[in-house]
């Protein structure tokens, strides 16, 4: 717990100053950044980071791809730059064919684009509303770590019933519900907090935050969240490992620390073109 809570200690400032600094190029370059070490994390746990060309290969994919998710005119080519990837892939595949093994490729490939996805969500928000941007970054990242830290907590001190105890034998249906209250409660929270702080900072209202859609939206971000984590430790499992990595001591590495936000970050994106919580006054 120490542990967890000096890195915290440190992480959350680092975090804040980006946030702070309110630029979405910059933001674009973290992401990939995460992709990168949390690709690489997974590449090395599963033990295919021995395949050296798959592995480059890949990495350089996931630093590129985040960028070409986030800026426009990249986005126009991601069908090219998909395609040269596979084609590299498969080159280095069939150059190795005697050492690695399709099921192998097929998950490299799988983790290398559905990771960087996930992850440079957060930037895109700044791209596509970069008004709300950082609004919509901090209340996917709140959800996403309150709902965590609040399964947590209930599933400590009430947890009774387990969730999965053949995946992940410490989560239970008590701190599955607890999540999903914590996350719940504070999108409502983050959603008030936003537009008072409209008002106080600006001396006017500009625009209403659609509270119960922020509600709703955190709430049912628990679950796809529990979805992430208990995918990242059926991997874990099948692999005979605790962390992907040791970067975040307390926390294991960065795929341990975003394993839910790579599938909570996209399901939030989606739910805000159905429901746009924030609009004009």
């Amino acid at each position: 717990m120490v542990k967890r809570l000096i890195t915290a200690a440190v992480g959350i400032p680092i975090g804040i100053f980006i946030l702070y600094l309110n630029n979405a190029h910059i933001l674009a370059g973290v992401t990939a950044l995460l992709s990168v070490v949390a690709v690489h994390e997974i590449l090395t746990a599963s033990k295919y980071s021995e395949h050296k060309a798959v592995t480059v290969i890949s990495i350089v994919f996931s630093f590129v791809l985040p960028l070409v998710f986030c800026y426009d005119e990249m986005r126009s080519n991601f069908v090219i730059i998909g395609f040269a990837y596979l084609i590299a892939m498969f080159c280095a595949m069939l150059c190795n064919h005697k050492n690695v093994k399709f099921e192998e490729f097929a998950l490299i490939c799988f983790v290398t684009v559905c990771v960087p996805l996930g992850i440079s969500t957060l930037s895109f928000f700044m791209f596509r509303y970069p008004e709300h941007g950082i609004f919509f970054i901090v209340y996917t990242l709140a959800c996403t770590w309150i709902s965590d830290g609040g399964a947590y907590f209930v599933g400590t001190f009430l947890g009774k019933h387990k969730l999965c105890p053949n995946i992940s034998p410490k989560k239970t249906w008590e701190g599955f519900w607890g999540g999903v209250f914590f996350a719940a409660l504070f999108g409502m929270l983050l959603g008030f907090g936003y537009e008072g702080w409209d008002v106080i900072f600006t001396g006017q209202h500009h625009f209403s935050v659609n509270i119960i859609a922020l509600t709703i939206i955190g709430l049912l971000s628990s679950p796809v969240g529990v979805l992430g984590d208990l995918s990242a430790s059926l991997l874990k499992r099948q692999y005979g490992i605790k962390d992907f990595g040791n970067l975040l001591p307390g926390h294991g590495g960065i795929m341990d620390r975003f394993d839910s936000v790579v599938f909570v970050a996209p399901f939030i994106y989606l739910a805000f073109q159905i429901v746009f919580p924030i609009n004009p006054v």
